[in-house]
């Protein structure tokens, strides 16, 4: 019988890897949102009490953050996928998929339900003066792109807290040395 070699996480370890990279991206994705196309405060929505408050969306949205983030780690701790997934490229490219879909997922269910909520009947749109389908059009991308963004800090944080960063970091950093 072999003996099964599944890296293991050292740093922060999974739970923490997961709080630290869903912050970080988050606050990533919460600026691109911010300023891109002013929807934190359509964040406030979701809150037990909505109102049409940046702060409050800020809160909301590095919550839902958090959450997704240990979501994230929950899935990179399963057998399978740590088999499968042990280098910086490979964290990256895991976290710019999984934000792809929680954009979906969020886009076409949990925004909207915030946006009625918090009372908003269109996308605000504070750096684009365009109106109608186009400026729908347009926060529509900027929500996709932070995603992405989201996806991609998520994934290179939670190796980099937990140890594996890229090669060439590894060979000129001493704290990251073989």
């Amino acid at each position: 019988m072999s003996i099964d070699t599944i890296p293991q996480y050292d740093g922060v370890g999974v739970w923490g890897g997961g709080v630290i990279a869903g912050i970080v991206a988050g606050i990533a994705m919460g600026v691109i949102l911010h300023v891109g196309a002013d929807l934190i405060a359509v964040f406030a929505g979701l809150a037990p009490v909505p109102l049409d408050s940046i702060g409050l969306g800020w809160l909301m949205h590095l919550l839902v953050s958090l959450g997704f983030g240990l979501l994230f780690a929950g899935l990179l701790s399963r057998r399978p996928v740590r088999r499968n997934v042990t280098a910086f490229v490979d964290f990256a490219i895991v976290g710019l998929v999984y934000g792809a879909f929680i954009g979906i997922v969020a886009g076409g269910l949990v925004f909207p339900i915030a946006m009625e909520r918090a009372g908003v009947a269109s996308l605000p749109l504070s750096l684009v003066p365009i109106s109608g389908a186009a400026g729908e059009f347009v926060a529509a991308v900027i929500f996709a792109i932070g995603h992405l963004v989201y996806g991609l800090v998520l994934g290179a944080t939670f190796a980099t807290v937990n140890g594996v960063v890229p090669a060439r970091v590894r060979n000129r950093l001493p704290a990251f040395g073989s």
